[in-house]
Parts: C-alpha cells; structure tokens; sequence
C-alpha cells in the first residue's frame, strides 16, 4: 500500500496495542517501544514485533520514534498525553472512538491526531485489519497526510472524521456492536437457564445479520413488536419477570420497534 516507512512508539498494551503493532511492523514500519504501567504487560506485545523495547517509562526524550500512538482506556488517555515526554517535532495520537483530539492540546508533543480503527478487538484473537476502517483527524493538514498514508499501508477504507462526527459513529458502533452483543449474551442466558442448547439458534442470528446488512435494518425486521402482536408480547414479558431488568430492556426495545 504505502511506501513511507515510520517509526512508531506504541503507549499501551491492551487489545489494540496486541493487534497493531504486528499489523505496522508487518507494514513496514518499525515499532521501536512498548509502553505500560506493568512492563510485564509491555513485554507481551514486544515478543510480537521484532526490535521493540518494552518500557514502564513515559520519558521518550531519547526515542528514535516520530509517531506516539496512545492506545490505552479512553479516561486514561488524558493522563498519559499530559504525562509523556516527547522528542521534538514529535506526531501524538490516539485510538478512541469518543475521545475529542482537544484532548492531546496540553500535552509535549509538536503535532497531535486522531487513528481510530472502527474494530471490535479481543487480545488472541486474528484479525486482518485490511478491512477495519481506520477514522483519522488532526488539525494540521502534513499530518494529516501522513496518518492517512500510516492508515493505508495497513487498511483498505481510510476517512478523515472531525470529533463531532467520530461520537456519532462510536455511538452507532455501541448501538450496532455491543449492544447487539449484550442481546445475544441475554438469549444465551434464556437458553441455558431453560436447559436448552444454544447451538438451536444460531442459524437465526447469522440470517439476521446478514439479512439485516444485504436489505438493510428497517426492512429485515421481523418479531411480535414489527406485526404489533401484543398477545404473544404480554406472553414474553411475564416469561422474564424472573428477572425484571431483562423483561424491562424487552419491553423498552419493543415498543421503540413499534414506533419507528
């Protein structure tokens, strides 16, 4: 993809740190430090890229890297941009859905932006980042050139997003992604608590899904809120009054089915 070659220091060591650094240095850049609290947790994500040195030192004064990409929890990021000590000219980023690039002003860095992978990531778990979405920002527009080129030599489908629109995206994520998640967790739990194998129904959810993506949401729906089958309705909700929340997330969800 791109032939611009960076050298990058990645401050974080969760489940994007785990799937990132590989997917750069398989790029062609070069990670040259990990940094977390834990240097434990740093050297875990060291042992899969060739040269990186793990650290549990936010002083990078001496770092031959010119890209710092923060990839922590979204309310430690301000502490971390404020607290890191950066070379001279140095690009600072971050990975965050929901976090403002406002939020990198007070920190050392001489450029700062946003390289948000539209993802869902889970340590151990392979991933081709070729087709994340990769939503990028900053106020400066060199560097914006240049994470656009960091962006495509590891994706497919790159887009510059200001701060306002990238909220809404992480909400519609939230609502698409881990929203629908947590309903599948709850028929996961109806199931087991009835003793019945949840293997029955996952044919209906892979149909849903793609359904849903091929025709779009508002026709695939289907179920008692969309025919307004309010017998069969009252029938589910007394089933669940073993656990209030649930039948409560049930209702709720039915009835905005109803109006829309």
């Amino acid at each position: 993809m791109s032939c611009m070659n960076f050298k990058i220091a990645i401050l974080g060591a969760g489940n994007v740190a785990w799937h990132l650094a590989p997917a750069l240095e398989e790029a062609g850049h070069q990670i040259t430090e990990i940094y977390a609290r834990d240097i434990r947790r740093a050297s875990v994500i060291t042992e899969r890229v060739y040269s990186a040195e793990p650290t549990d030192e936010l002083d990078f004064t001496d770092s031959q890297a010119r890209i710092f990409i923060i990839a922590v929890k979204d309310d430690a990021i301000p502490e971390v941009a404020d607290s890191v000590i950066l070379p001279e000219g140095s690009i600072l980023i971050h990975t965050s859905g929901s976090v403002p690039l406002d939020v990198l002003g007070y920190s050392s860095a001489s450029y700062t932006g946003i390289f948000y992978p539209l993802q869902s990531f889970t340590m151990g778990q392979k991933m081709d980042l070729s087709d994340v979405p990769f939503l990028l920002e900053s106020d400066d527009q060199e560097v914006l050139s240049r994470l656009k080129k960091l962006a495509k030599s590891l994706s497919n489908h790159v887009y510059s997003v200001r701060s306002k629109d990238r909220k809404a995206v992480h909400i519609a994520a939230v609502f698409a992604s881990n929203f629908s998640n947590h309903m599948i967790r709850i028929a996961e739990e109806i199931m087991r608590r009835q003793g019945l194998d949840f293997e029955m129904i996952k044919p209906l959810i892979i149909e849903t899904i793609s359904k849903s993506l091929q025709i779009g949401a508002k026709k695939a729906q289907t179920g008692p809120a969309i025919r307004e089958d309010f017998e069969v309705m009252e029938g589910h909700y007394r089933f669940l009054n073993y656990n209030e929340q649930v039948a409560e997330i049930y209702r709720l969800v039915s009835q905005d089915i109803i109006d829309s």
